[in-house]
C-alpha cells in the first residue's frame, strides 16, 4: 500500500468520522510490540511517530506492555522510551497491560467454573502492570487496554459472558483511565447477540473495539458486514489493513492490504497495525503479528 493510498484512506475515515458525534477526531493506530523491535533507533521511532502522525492518526493503541515473562526493559527500556517520543509527538497513548501468550489455550482446557478465577487472576496481572507503568514509564495516559481479547468461541455460553463482564467490570472500576478491549466474531453468536453482548459492556463503561475481520478472513464478507451492521454506533471498529498468508498451524504471516471503511461510517475507528504501515514498515524485522 502506498503513502498515497494510505492518506487516502486516512481522508475516507476522516470523512465518515464527521457524521458522527460519537466517534474520535482522528482515527486509532494499534502497535503490537514485539521484543525484536528493540533494534529501532530513538532517531526511526521518531520519524515512525511523526509519520503516522502526518498520515491521520491522533491515538496511538498499544496491545501490550507485558507479554508473559517479557516486560520489554521496564520503566527504563525501549518500549517505554519510544512510547515517551511518540507521546512527544502528540499521540494520545491508550497503554496495554498484560497478555498471557497461552490466553486462548487455556480458554479452551479450563471449564465455565475455573473460568472466573483464571481471568480475576489476570486481569490482577493487568491491574498490577497499570501500577508500573503509571508510576515509573513517565506516560500521559488516556486509556488502558485489556489484551485478552474477547471472541465469541470461547465465549458462546452466557455464563461464561456473564463471568468476564463482571470481571472487566471490576477492573475498570480500579482504574484510574477508561477502559478498553477488543473483540471478534468466529459466527458462534447470532449479529443481534454479539452486537447485545458488546453494548453491554460499553454501557458499563468498558469501550469496546470489534475487529472487522478483513484481514484474517474468519468469516465470508457478507458475513462479515452483517456483524458490523448489528454493532451500535458506539463500538469501535478496527480495520484489519493486512491479509492473512499462512494456514493451518504455521506461524501467523500477513502482507500489508487496504482497509476497507465502508462498514464503519458511525463508528470510533482503530486500525490494525502500525507494522504494516508504510512509513514503519521498513523499520520492522517482520510481518508476523
Amino acid at each position: 500500500m502506498s503513502i498515497f493510498r494510505t492518506v487516502f484512506v486516512i481522508a475516507a475515515i476522516l470523512c465518515a468520522f464527521a457524521g458522527s458525534a460519537l466517534a474520535q477526531d482522528t482515527p486509532a493506530l494499534f502497535y503490537q510490540p514485539q521484543e525484536t523491535d528493540r533494534q529501532i533507533t530513538p532517531a526511526q521511532w521518531k520519524d515512525i511517530w511523526q509519520q503516522s502522525r502526518a498520515n491521520g492518526y491522533g491515538t496511538l493503541i498499544v496491545q501490550w506492555t507485558s507479554y508473559g515473562e517479557i516486560d520489554f526493559g521496564g520503566k527504563q527500556g525501549w518500549l517505554a522510551k519510544s512510547l515517551q517520543i511518540a507521546q512527544d509527538n502528540h499521540l494520545s497513548l491508550i497503554v496495554g497491560l498484560h497478555m498471557d501468550p497461552a490466553y486462548y489455550n487455556r480458554l479452551s482446557e479450563i471449564d465455565t467454573a475455573g473460568t472466573g478465577a483464571y481471568l480475576e487472576n489476570q486481569l490482577g496481572l493487568s491491574l498490577k502492570q497499570a501500577d508500573r507503568v503509571r508510576q515509573g514509564w513517565g506516560l500521559d495516559i488516556s486509556g488502558w487496554y485489556v489484551p485478552l481479547e474477547l471472541d465469541d468461541w470461547n465465549f458462546v455460553q452466557q455464563a461464561r459472558r456473564d463471568i468476564v463482564n463482571e470481571r472487566l467490570r471490576g477492573l475498570a472500576a480500579r482504574l484510574n483511565h477508561p477502559l478498553h478491549i477488543s473483540s471478534f466474531s468466529g459466527g458462534k453468536l447470532t449479529p443481534d447477540a454479539y452486537g447485545h453482548w458488546l453494548d453491554s459492556l460499553n454501557a458499563a463503561g468498558i469501550h469496546v473495539w470489534a475487529q472487522d475481520g478483513a484481514g484474517t478472513g474468519t468469516l465470508p464478507p457478507f458475513a462479515q458486514k452483517t456483524y458490523l451492521k448489528a454493532l451500535p454506533c458506539t463500538i469501535g471498529i478496527v480495520l484489519e489493513a493486512f491479509r492473512q498468508t499462512s494456514t493451518g498451524n504455521e506461524p501467523f504471516r500477513a502482507e500489508p492490504a487496504p482497509v476497507k471503511t465502508e462498514d464503519a461510517q458511525c463508528h470510533p475507528i482503530a486500525v490494525f497495525g502500525l507494522r504494516y504501515m508504510p512509513w514503519a514498515r521498513p523499520f520492522f524485522p517482520s510481518q508476523n503479528r
